[in-house]
């Protein structure tokens, strides 16, 4: 089937591509930037000279959003082209498969020199037996911290530039190779560069399963940071949060105290951690320029997800709040606008339509996006069908209890979780409540019927909800099994440990209740 779909592109993009000289297409997608620091006001918090000159030059989504607020399903949504649901890429463990075909493959049926370097992850298998677990158990009726609480640290002096040295070194071979393929111009090239940060670093001291809460830099990239600009979140009071963001807050340990200048540095640090990534995404944009090959290169920059850096009470992603869906997304090239503004909203999986509908390939299959070219051409030979005006993005992985649903729709941002009753949905104004801490979905009932009706016409989400809950079980089950006699010791040491050992026998009972609910009641009363 694979074989298939490629030959028909092959065959397509020949008859579209042979008149026309094609543009080498250059993505870096970094991970965890929120993409409100790509235009004004947020780029006025933190110097990022690289993006404002893609800004500057080219063309910027100002509401561009991922489709699942996580690592692995949203690189899933972004190389396929396909909503989360469609795929089944439910959390950082399960993704797509290994010979999943990704507009990559296209590019290089198509005559394209292709070349992918640093993070991918976007196929099934990989990240913590920790994080997949967190995923799996998520409706187990226990609230243990998952992660260690978010700190920061700074090394180095005011000459500590590559503090990321994966990333550097990634970096260092994408400039390599953009060198090697200006010897050769006869071939156009697509090339993929993954970089990790802004993500924050594991934190060494919690230990070998520890996640990361870590924001770290040194001095350098702090003074990029302009303090001054630096807002301090406002927080509901605890017993006013949404029960999903209680449990995210309990489960992220942003639960304490923490006060205006542990968040202030926080934040700062991360910035300063974003303008890091806008330098290697300054070392590919130089490189094609001294090799004289940017005039007739698309470059992309866009991220995974955003992070939330302590707004709402939370750090990370995995939360259909801005600072946590909102990604950048920035073309700059030939045949494209300079300096423009578009304010449709767009999600990652309109990636795959546009890369192709740039390399002239004719997208074939079923594809969730739409391709973006028509928005930021100066060619109006663009006439494709016309981008809806909505975009979703749902989640179904750890620190968060209940599959999440979010519908963006001109002013409005809807949520709905789980079967759209069972859990409270909410409803925000983004027009007049940019912060997010109104949920309206009481003073607005015809706007949230208008626009849960809009959502299960893209997707029966009650039914995808089942799906996920069968699977976890499925999954949990399967897991557990392998471990035979090692299981309890195994769980245990996980990286909820801090607090699994406070009530280990009540913490195994949960799990037990929540895999076999009545059958263990049946059991339980047949042994009094």
């Amino acid at each position: 089937m694979i074989i298939t779909l490629i030959f028909l592109f092959q065959i397509y993009g020949q008859s579209l591509c042979q008149n026309e000289t094609r543009p080498n297409i250059v993505m870096v997608m970094s991970d965890a930037f929120d993409g409100r620091l790509t235009f004004d006001p947020g780029s006025k918090v933190v110097q990022l000279p690289y993006i404002n000159y893609l800004r500057e030059l080219g063309t910027t989504f100002l509401n561009a959003y991922t489709n699942s607020p996580i690592c692995c399903p949203s690189r899933a949504a972004m190389w396929s082209g396909q909503f989360v649901h469609l795929t089944q890429s439910w959390n950082n463990y399960k993704c797509l498969d290994a010979n999943a075909t990704t507009w990559m493959d296209l590019l290089k049926a198509n005559g394209y020199q292709t070349k992918m370097l640093g993070k991918l992850d976007y196929t099934s298998g990989s990240h913590s037996v920790s994080n997949r677990v967190e995923a799996w158990t998520r409706d187990v009726e226990f609230l243990l911290r998952q992660e260690g609480r978010p700190v920061t640290q700074l090394v180095g002096n005011m000459s500590t530039i590559k503090i990321k040295t994966e990333d550097w070194k990634n970096t260092d071979k994408a400039v390599q190779w953009i060198h090697q393929n200006a010897a050769t111009p006869h071939q156009p090239f697509a090339l993929y560069l993954g970089l990790n940060l802004p993500h924050p670093y594991r934190t060494e001291s919690l230990g070998p399963t520890a996640g990361g809460s870590t924001f770290l830099t040194s001095p350098y990239w702090l003074k990029k940071v302009s303090s001054d600009s630096i807002s301090i979140p406002k927080w509901l009071p605890i017993a006013a949060m949404h029960p999903v963001d209680y449990y995210s807050t309990v489960t992220k340990n942003c639960s304490g105290p923490f006060t205006e200048e542990e968040i202030k540095r926080i934040r700062a640090f991360y910035y300063a951690m974003c303008a890091e990534a806008d330098a290697m995404l300054g070392q590919i944009i130089t490189s094609l320029r001294d090799t004289s090959l940017l005039n007739n290169t698309i470059v992309i920059f866009t991220a995974d997800h955003g992070e939330l850096a302590m707004e709402h009470r939370q750090f990370y992603k995995m939360s259909m709040f801005e600072g946590s869906s909102h990604v950048p997304l920035l073309f700059m090239g030939p045949r494209l606008m300079s300096g423009l503004q578009v304010d449709q909203l767009v999600s990652l999986v309109d990636l795959y339509p546009t890369i192709l509908d740039i390399a002239g390939i004719s997208a074939v299959g079923n594809l969730s996006g739409y391709s973006l070219v028509p928005l930021m051409s100066k060619s109006t030979a663009f006439l494709k069908k016309q981008h809806p005006g909505w975009v979703l993005s749902e989640y179904h992985g750890c620190n968060v209890n209940a599959s999440t649903y979010m519908l963006r729709s001109g002013r409005w941002k809807y949520i709905t979780y789980a079967d759209g009753l069972s859990v409270p949905s909410q409803l925000f104004d983004l027009r007049r409540d940019k912060e997010e801490l109104h949920n309206v979905v009481l003073k607005f009932p015809d706007v949230q019927a208008h626009l849960d009706m809009l959502l299960h016409k893209i997707v029966n989400y009650p039914k995808v909800s089942a799906a996920v809950h069968l699977y976890n079980k499925k999954a949990f089950g399967a897991w557990r099994d392998s471990l035979g006699r090692n299981y309890s010791q195994v769980i245990a040491n996980l990286r909820w440990h801090v607090d699994w050992q406070k009530d280990v026998i009540a913490n195994e009972k949960a799990i037990d209740r929540w895999l076999y609910g009545s059958q263990l009641v049946n059991v339980n009363s047949g042994s009094n």
